[in-house]
């Protein structure tokens, strides 16, 4: 697929995803969902590390087999940890997402699909459009995440499981 057809397809420039081909830009896991979902193909397939990293049916991801995806998330400081990379041609993402306690104010994602999170550790605040949420261990959302979000942390790294499911964009 040509750049000039995948920016068709995603609504990205041509730039921006000539950065990301070339490594000098990485994007936030909703831009490469986007871009997995044009290329019709897995977003495990941008961090493939070798044989016997798929399995079709079956995957099992041990506590100390958990990899970073995007590691520091641009320059918003999210991080991710996969829960799933060996599972081909999943439609959904699972992850343990670490939210900075300072975002850029102006700073908002979306993506097709579908988003839930559960707070496992500390305290969060989420936006989804115009309205706020204060979520604390043990509590969880679920949102159309072509809605406007962002989320970020009150005094200290909070971790949450975030499952985004996978769906067609919009046209």
């Amino acid at each position: 697929m040509t750049l000039d057809a995948l920016a068709r397809a995603t609504g990205f420039t041509k730039s921006y995803l000539s950065k990301i081909e070339n490594a000098r830009k990485v994007p936030p896991i909703g831009s490469l969902s986007r871009i997995a979902v044009a290329l019709d193909s897995d977003i495990a397939g941008f961090f493939d590390s070798g044989p016997g990293v798929r399995d079709a049916g079956v995957c099992v991801v041990r506590a100390g087999e958990r990899r970073p995806v995007v590691r520091g998330g641009t320059a918003f400081g999210y991080d991710y940890l996969s829960l799933a990379y060996r599972k081909h041609d999943k439609k959904m993402e699972p992850f343990i997402f670490t939210f900075p306690a300072k975002i850029d104010s102006h700073v908002f994602f979306d993506h097709a699909g579908e988003e839930f999170l559960f707070v496992l550790k500390g305290r969060i605040e989420f936006q989804v459009g115009g309205e706020r949420w204060v979520l604390r261990e043990g509590d969880s959302l679920y949102f159309d995440s072509h809605i406007p979000h962002r989320g970020w942390s009150f005094g200290g790294a909070a971790k949450v499981l975030v499952v985004i499911y996978k769906s067609e964009p919009r046209k």
